[in-house]
């Protein structure tokens, strides 16, 4: 991507209050782009547009919206487009996961973690589609993860929120060939994030793969960097999506020989 791509862009960013969506709106802004930043905490969106206002001189957009909520999407895409016309970039981020055997997982938490992460990106999706379509332009960036290709013991509802979220940028990305949108998956591995004060209440997972994770400004980098290229995934670290695709060929081999490997949650 080069510098002067993303200028004058309107970039909306789910779950922008913290993480990789906090870092991606810094960064795009720093670009000459506009972050329209969602989230529920209203008070962090708050702080977060006026750093962005000191730090680049940018105006950003923000709104209190609850993704699960399909009407609440509904309203704030309806205003974001009365204000700016169009959206050129949809970062779906917002998402969560919860660690826990099927056994002892409950089923609100089951409907909740869907709703979120899947209907409520796919809401998202269907909100700036329109606009994109007549334009014929456009990127719409879904954050799945490596769960989705490799599911492991502890995570089978979090895998399959994002093996679902996978299924449908897939299918989205092809129904859009003949157009000028592009449609992207982010699949990243551990990201040192607030993410795991949810996911990961016992911090064990977070011990075990301490030396593996991610920093969150360098998985931003590079989804700002892939903005309007045809990159079709983006799986990080390299090394781990190595895994997925062996999964992929040798499942059976892979669970027995995985061993102590898959279970460090």
């Amino acid at each position: 991507m080069n510098s002067g791509t993303l200028k004058n862009k309107t970039i909306v960013i789910t779950g922008a209050s913290s993480g990789i969506g906090e870092r991606v709106a810094y960064m795009v802004a720093e670009q000459g782009a506009r972050p329209v930043l969602l989230a529920r905490s209203y008070e962090r969106l708050i702080e977060i547009a006026k750093k962005i206002k000191e730090r680049t001189g940018v105006d950003s957009l923000y709104y209190k919206v609850d993704v699960s909520d399909s009407k609440a999407v509904e309203t704030v895409f309806l205003d974001i487009l009365d204000k700016t016309n169009k959206v050129d970039v949809l970062i779906n981020n917002a998402g969560y996961g919860k660690f826990d055997h099927v056994v002892d997982a409950t089923i609100a938490e089951t409907k909740e973690m869907f709703a979120v992460n899947v209907f409520g990106l796919i809401a998202c999706t269907k909100m700036v589609l329109p606009t994109m379509m007549a334009n014929n332009s456009g990127h719409i960036i879904n954050i799945a993860s490596q769960a989705g290709k490799l599911a492991t013991p502890k995570s089978s509802v979090y895998s399959a929120t994002k093996h679902a979220v996978l299924g449908f940028t897939n299918s989205l990305r092809m129904e859009l060939t003949s157009t000028n949108i592009y449609v992207t998956a982010v699949n990243p591995g551990p990201i040192r994030t607030k993410f795991f004060d949810i996911a990961d209440e016992s911090g064990n997972y977070v011990k075990n793969v301490e030396r593996f994770m991610l920093e969150p400004d360098d998985v931003a980098r590079k989804i700002v960097n892939i903005m309007f290229t045809s990159k079709r995934e983006l799986n990080l670290p390299g090394w781990m999506n190595i895994g997925s695709v062996l999964y992929t060929l040798f499942p059976t081999v892979v669970e027995k020989v995985g061993g102590k490997a898959l279970f460090k949650k």
